[in-house]
């Protein structure tokens, strides 16, 4: 079972850094994600979501591919390429994969203009690792799918990594 957590940062380059580190932590084999997500609110109060994988582009090239085949037979294979790429990326355009994009703007729409979140959806961690990585960089926890104690429990523990990342000034 996956779990979600939303995280929210005071600007766009925090929480797209924080993505990048939690790819780069998966390429450790340190996190397994399903989706990582950056949700901005821009100053105009609109929402933009900066998906990681692009659904629609995957579709395009996946229907080309299938649509020129096809098209081979019938001696027509740039038309059906064409058919084939059209098809594909109107299909992975209405695919929606990881975590729910009409959820991620609800959010996002409690998000101070100008800020962003993270959205990570966590199939597994070796979280005294990933844990602390992350919480370098601040940030305020959200949203998770996590029960009450857990989440006080992480909270407490992003708190303490905090803190011995940066000792108290005398």
């Amino acid at each position: 079972m996956s779990n979600l957590f939303a995280i929210a940062y005071p600007d766009l380059a925090t929480a797209q850094a924080v993505r990048n580190e939690a790819i780069g932590l998966q390429k450790q084999q340190l996190i397994e994600l399903e989706d990582v997500v950056v949700v901005e609110r821009r100053d105009d109060g609109k929402i933009k979501l900066h998906q990681q994988v692009s659904t629609t582009g995957a579709g395009a090239a996946t229907g080309a591919l299938w649509g020129g085949v096809i098209g081979l037979l019938f001696f027509m294979p740039f038309l059906g390429a064409a058919l084939g790429g059209a098809t594909g990326a109107a299909v992975g355009a209405s695919t929606d994969i990881g975590v729910d994009d009409n959820f991620m703007r609800e959010v996002g729409q409690h998000l101070q203009p100008g800020t962003a979140a993270v959205f990570l959806l966590v199939r597994k961690a070796t979280a005294d690792k990933v844990v602390p990585a992350l919480a370098r960089y601040g940030g305020q926890i959200i949203q998770t799918s996590l029960s009450a104690a857990a989440e006080a429990e992480l909270k407490a523990t992003v708190e303490a990594s905090r803190a011995q990342a940066s000792p108290p000034s005398a």
